[in-house]
């Protein structure tokens, strides 16, 4: 019974733990990318994830994927919600569009998700539609301070960052639908594979090289901190959180997740590099917050 308890709790607590984890992605980025091209980085922050989970996996004999359809099922979600998803978001910034407008882009994937749903028959409440469209105008109003900063959009950026937004719908809707369950670690590791493969190409076309030491010659620290916290955070806890997400919730509640990044992007920026919260940040958190709790709370 106590175990059971436990259980509960820990489920009930991934959300929010996700949340925190994946919010954390434009802050590394924010560190680390001055000092690296983004498929370079990709595929470096690829390749030790892949390594860890290797280990992870021969340490609890965790059995991978027994069918030759599951493997390809699990490496096509990785080209998209790996490579896809992440080499379009941080191409995009580093084409110059700003952190807030690539994230609002980022953002819509909860609408699409719904558009998408209720365009192939299934059913998404009135309630939860009321719940995405207070999500989106909240995510709009915190973003919206920081448009025109860092960066404009233009074709290239904007084609970048709708490609992993794109991307993300897909593969989360995918992986829902074609996805059998089995292990986290083993199904992440076929599916970092897989992203690899398709980023590590384009690394090689990139003339930038990873700047690893800094102008006083010692290793550059703001760099390793990014890559070390890309594995361990965001590879190994948030992408497998993301797993155990899709595979245990509906596509509409889990994707709705995603309205509360930006916010939560914004008070890690505020605490961590000073970025002022002003009241429309604060209302477009509290409108954020409540559009979620309309889309996961149960249908009656």
């Amino acid at each position: 019974m106590k175990s059971q308890v436990q259980d509960d709790a820990l489920l009930r607590a991934m959300p929010l733990v996700f949340v925190m984890i994946w919010s954390t992605g434009f802050i590394v980025a924010r560190y680390g990318m001055p000092y690296a091209p983004p498929m370079s980085f990709l595929a470096l922050r690829y390749a030790l994830s892949i390594l860890c989970f290797l280990i992870w996996i021969g340490l609890a004999r965790v059995a991978w994927p027994d069918t030759r359809q599951q493997w390809l099922h699990l490496a096509l979600t990785g080209v998209l919600m790996h490579g896809g998803y992440l080499g379009g978001v941080w191409s995009a910034v580093k084409a110059g569009m700003g952190a807030g407008l690539s994230a609002l882009i980022v953002g819509l994937q909860p609408v699409l998700t719904a558009v998408w749903l209720s365009a192939s028959g299934s059913r998404v409440t009135q309630k939860q539609w009321l719940g995405l469209l207070l999500g989106l105008v909240g995510l709009v109003l915190v973003v919206s301070n920081k448009f025109g900063k860092g960066g404009e959009a233009d074709w290239t950026n904007l084609s970048l960052a709708v490609l992993a937004l794109l991307s993300i719908t897909t593969g989360t809707l995918y992986q829902k639908r074609f996805v059998k369950p089995c292990d986290v670690r083993s199904a992440n590791a076929v599916q970092l594979m897989a992203a690899f493969a398709v980023t590590f190409p384009l690394a090689m076309l990139e003339d930038e090289m990873i700047r690893w030491v800094g102008p006083s010659g010692s290793l550059n620290l703001e760099l390793a901190g990014a890559m070390a916290w890309s594995v361990l955070g965001l590879t190994l806890g948030g992408s497998s959180l993301l797993y155990l997400l899709i595979q245990r919730g509906a596509a509409t509640t889990v994707t709705s997740l995603l309205y509360l990044v930006p916010p939560a992007t914004a008070m890690l920026a505020w605490l961590l590099f000073g970025e002022p919260i002003t009241i429309v940040i604060l209302l477009g958190t509290a409108l954020t917050a409540i559009g979620v709790g309309l889309v996961v709370r149960p249908t009656q």
